[in-house]
C-alpha cells in the first residue's frame, strides 16, 4: 500500500490529518485481518513550495524540509498513527527517477526540450482513465502552466532544468531536479514493485497527480500500476472549502490545543472516508461527547470487574436487557468486519459500538449475578474496535478526570465547592432530609453539574 505523503514546507492541517487517519485505519484493519502489509508513505522534500519558503526565510531547502518533517512526526504521533513500513524521501531517490525518465524517453513517451523533459500525454492512449475524462475535456478545463515548448498543453514535467538558487542534481539532460509526479511513481515501484495492491491519497490528487503517475508507471513498465485506488474526501470548514485565503485554515496543532487526539480521530472516522466531511465546533463537540460516553462505559466496566464477582457458565436466568446486550456483544465482530470489509466503512463500523455502549450502561446500573461476564465481553469489544480505529488507548479514569478538569475550568463553581456540597448532600440523605438533598442536586444542576450515584458513592461531571 502506498499513500501520498505531505510536501514538507509548512505545518500540517486538518486535511492532512484526515488522509493520515484514514490510511492508518486501513493499515490497522488489514493487519488485524492477518495480512502482511508493506505500507509506504513518502515525503516530498523538493518542490517549488519548499524552494519558495527557503528563499523567503533565507535558509536551505534541506533545513525547511527537516523542520517540517519533525513537525509532521509530532502531529501524527499525537494523533496515534502507526509508523508505515517505509517512509522514503524524494531527494534520496533521484537515481530511480532518472532511470524511469530515461526509460520513458527510450519508449517515445517523453521528450527533451533544452534542459527539461516532458511526458507526452497523447502518446499514452489510457491517459484520463482514472479521472474518467478525455484529453479534449481536460484541455478545455485545464489550468496548466503556459510553455510554448510543449507539444501539448497537458504535457507535464518529468525533469526540470536547474535554476539559480535551486537545488539540483546531475542528469543526462544536465543539472536539474525531478518533477513532482515522477517522485511517487519511482518511489512506489522501488519498494512495492511494478504493480501495487493499494494506492491512495486525497481526492484532489486524482487529477493530475495520480493520472500522471499511471501514465509514467505503466508507460515505463507496460504493466498495470494499481489494483485499487482509494481517495478520501475533502474537509470543509463550516461548510466552506478550507483555504488560507478564506482564513479558515486549521492546523493540527491548533486543533489539538482544544481537543483530545482521539476526539479528532473519532470525528474523522465518523464519516465514510470517500465522503466530504464538514469540520465545525458542533461536529467536534458531538465527537467529544461520544468519546466521553464510551470512556464512561469503560470506566464503569473497570469498576465492576475490579470488584469481586463471579461469571456465568451458561446464559440462563438473564434479564431481557442482559440477553439483548449479550446478543449485540456476541454479534459485534461480525457486524464490525462486515462494515470494514465494505470499502473500510468506519462510520458503519462505529454504529454497533454506540448501541452496545448504551446497553452496557443500563446493565451497569443494576447489579446482577450475570453482568460480570457480559461486561467482560463488552470490554473485549471495545478493545477490538480501539485497536483498529486507534481509540480507547487511554486509561478510562485518567481520560475522564482530564475531561472533568477541563470542563471545571469553565464553571462558576470550583471542584472543592462541588465536593463540599456533595458531602453535605450525603449527610442530608443519611439523615433522611430528602428536601435538602434534592435542593443541593438542583443547585448543582443549575450550575452545569450532573451528580451520579453509584455503588462506589457519588461522582460528578460537568454537563
Amino acid at each position: 500500500m502506498y499513500a501520498c505523503g505531505v510536501t514538507v514546507y509548512d505545518l500540517c492541517h486538518i486535511g492532512h490529518a484526515r488522509s493520515a487517519v484514514v490510511f492508518d485505519g486501513i493499515y490497522r484493519y488489514l493487519r488485524y485481518k492477518g495480512y502482511e502489509v508493506t505500507y509506504v508513505r513518502n515525503f516530498t522534500d523538493v518542490d517549488d513550495k519548499i524552494i519558495n519558503r527557503a528563499q523567503q526565510e533565507g535558509v536551505s531547502t534541506e533545513g525547511i524540509a527537516t523542520r517540517y518533517i519533525q513537525e509532521f512526526y509530532a502531529d501524527m504521533g499525537a494523533l496515534g498513527l502507526l509508523k508505515p513500513t517505509i517512509e522514503p524521501k524524494a531527494t534520496e531517490h533521484i537515481p530511480e527517477m532518472i532511470t524511469m525518465v530515461q526509460r520513458l524517453i527510450e519508449k517515445g513517451l517523453a521528450y527533451q526540450v533544452e534542459g527539461d523533459v516532458y511526458y507526452a500525454v497523447e502518446s499514452f492512449p489510457e491517459y484520463g482513465q482514472l479521472s474518467k475524462r478525455t484529453l479534449d475535456e481536460m484541455q478545455a478545463g485545464a489550468r496548466v502552466e503556459v510553455d510554448e515548448r510543449k507539444r501539448n498543453p497537458l504535457d507535464f514535467a518529468l525533469w526540470k532544468g536547474a535554476k539559480t538558487g535551486e537545488p539540483s542534481w546531475a542528469s543526462p539532460w544536465g543539472k536539474g531536479r525531478p518533477g513532482w509526479h515522477i517522485e511517487c511513481s519511482a518511489m512506489s515501484q522501488r519498494y512495492l514493485g511494478d504493480t501495487l495492491d493499494i494506492h491512495g491519497g486525497g481526492r484532489d490528487l486524482i487529477f493530475p497527480h495520480h493520472e500522471n503517475e499511471i501514465a509514467q508507471a505503466e508507460g515505463a513498465t507496460g504493466r498495470p500500476f494499481v489494483r485499487y485506488w482509494l481517495h478520501n474526501g475533502f474537509v470543509n470548514i463550516a461548510k466552506e472549502k478550507m483555504s488560507k485565503s478564506l482564513g479558515n485554515f486549521l492546523t493540527i496543532k491548533d486543533i489539538l490545543k482544544e481537543y483530545h487526539p482521539e476526539v479528532v480521530r473519532l470525528f474523522l472516522l465518523s464519516r465514510h472516508y470517500r465522503s466530504p466531511i464538514d469540520y465545525s465546533s458542533q461536529g467536534m463537540e458531538e465527537a467529544r461527547q461520544g468519546l466521553e460516553r464510551f470512556y464512561q462505559t469503560l470506566g464503569g466496566i473497570d469498576e465492576v470487574l475490579h470488584t469481586k464477582g463471579e461469571g456465568i457458565a451458561e446464559n440462563k436466568g438473564l434479564f431481557p436487557e442482559e440477553t439483548a446486550a449479550l446478543q449485540k456483544v456476541d454479534g459485534f465482530t461480525r457486524r464490525f468486519e462486515e462494515a470494514m470489509d465494505d470499502d473500510f466503512n468506519t462510520a458503519a463500523a462505529l454504529a454497533p459500538l454506540f448501541e452496545i455502549s448504551h446497553d452496557l450502561n443500563r446493565i451497569l446500573q443494576t447489579p446482577s449475578a450475570h453482568r460480570t461476564e457480559i461486561l467482560r465481553k463488552g470490554k473485549e469489544v471495545f478493545a477490538l474496535a480501539g485497536k483498529v480505529l486507534g481509540i480507547f488507548q487511554e486509561d478510562p479514569h485518567v481520560f475522564l478526570e482530564r475531561e472533568r478538569q477541563r470542563k471545571a475550568q469553565a464553571l462558576t463553581i470550583t471542584p472543592e465547592e462541588i465536593e463540599e456540597l456533595i458531602r453535605e448532600r450525603n449527610e442530608a440523605r443519611q439523615n433522611k432530609a430528602w428536601a435538602r438533598a434534592d435542593e443541593i442536586r438542583d443547585q448543582l444542576a443549575s450550575q452545569g453539574i450532573v451528580l451520579e450515584d453509584g455503588p462506589q458513592g457519588t461522582t460528578w461531571r460537568a454537563r
